[in-house]
């Protein structure tokens, strides 16, 4: 979507000078095992500015030297933070059977400090595109709300307590969830009156669904997914399929992308409300002006939406 913004906004023009220079990276970076299209992509890349790119040849040129100036740490933890927790979203989806077209409401995010939060809310945005969720919401007390179970590592905690495991155990077991929500915040806690600290990779921490959300942890950091997906987010999900279907048809009748179309689409009384509530956002994403409706199509292409087959006819307007 940056590419194809209007206009030469600051975004789109980051986004392509991004797009160049990871391209000459990697056709340098490949020139050794695929010599020919190295070269090819190199020279289509630097023809139009001869005189910055003097090189003839991607084997011509030498690599660039690293640069640690360049590495972004703080960007690269919010990163890792978008990362891990999109992959537990997706992961609680898969758990529950949800496609990830269907959107769903929210996703709680238990706070580990204010830090955490700002750090999560810069990525916010990438985890809600990835996750097709509405809203992050954050919680900073999960005391009555979100459960936890926490479980020695024995492995882990062996070399450490020796002879005292099975006291060491029973005080880890006997941790409530106050102390634990501190734990977890802090990395360490002490037990038999501080003769130990306990680390979090000294234990096991699960997290316990409650009705109407699914809730999974790594490490210290945790998500609550409402699975609840009411009727409007049912019509979205099934306007998200049709799209879908239309763009694969798209593909197949080998259109352009900017190829602007008719769409007339078998009458249902399922599919269609769920259109109809969404026919600007379809409309859209499809290069369409409308979508129309009727009782039979023939000559159309069949797809098939939550188990029931439609027929659908595009063409080129």
């Amino acid at each position: 979507r940056r590419f194809w913004k209007g206009e030469m906004t600051e975004d789109k023009k980051a986004a392509y000078e991004t797009l160049f220079t990871c391209l000459m990276s990697v056709s340098q970076l490949m020139s050794p095992v695929a010599p020919f299209f190295a070269d090819w992509l190199y020279i289509r890349l630097t023809e139009a500015n001869p005189a910055v790119h003097t090189a003839k040849s991607v084997h011509l040129t030498i690599w660039n030297g690293v640069d640690t100036s360049l590495i972004d740490f703080d960007l690269n933890e919010r990163m890792e933070l978008a990362q891990n927790i999109s992959s537990m979203v997706l992961s609680l989806r898969k758990k529950m059977g949800i496609n990830v077209r269907q959107p769903l409401a929210k996703v709680l995010i238990p706070v580990l400090d204010d830090n955490f939060q700002i750090k999560v809310e810069l990525v916010k945005d990438l985890i809600l595109s990835e996750t097709n969720i509405k809203e992050v919401d954050f919680i900073k007390d999960t005391a009555g709300f979100i459960k936890k179970k926490i479980k020695p590592n024995f492995k882990a905690l062996g070399t450490k307590v020796g002879k005292d495991m099975k006291l060491v155990a029973e005080a880890i077991n006997n941790i409530s969830q106050e102390e634990l929500m501190q734990f977890e915040r802090e990395g360490n806690i002490s037990v038999l009156n501080n003769q130990y600290s306990i680390l979090l990779s000294d234990v096991e921490i699960i997290a316990e669904d409650i009705p109407g959300w699914q809730v999974t942890n790594m490490g210290n950091l945790t998500v609550a997914l409402d699975v609840t997906i009411t009727a409007a987010l049912k019509q979205e999900g099934l306007s998200r399929e049709l799209i879908n279907r239309i763009q694969n048809l798209r593909k197949e009748l080998n259109f352009e992308v900017t190829d602007r179309i008719t769409v007339c689409l078998q009458q249902d009384n399922l599919i269609t409300p769920a259109v109809m509530e969404n026919k600007a956002y379809i409309c859209a994403e499809i290069l369409a002006d409308d979508i129309k409706f009727e009782e039979d199509i023939f000559n159309g292409k069949q797809i098939v939406i939550e188990e029931v087959e439609l027929q659908i006819l595009i063409a080129k307007q």
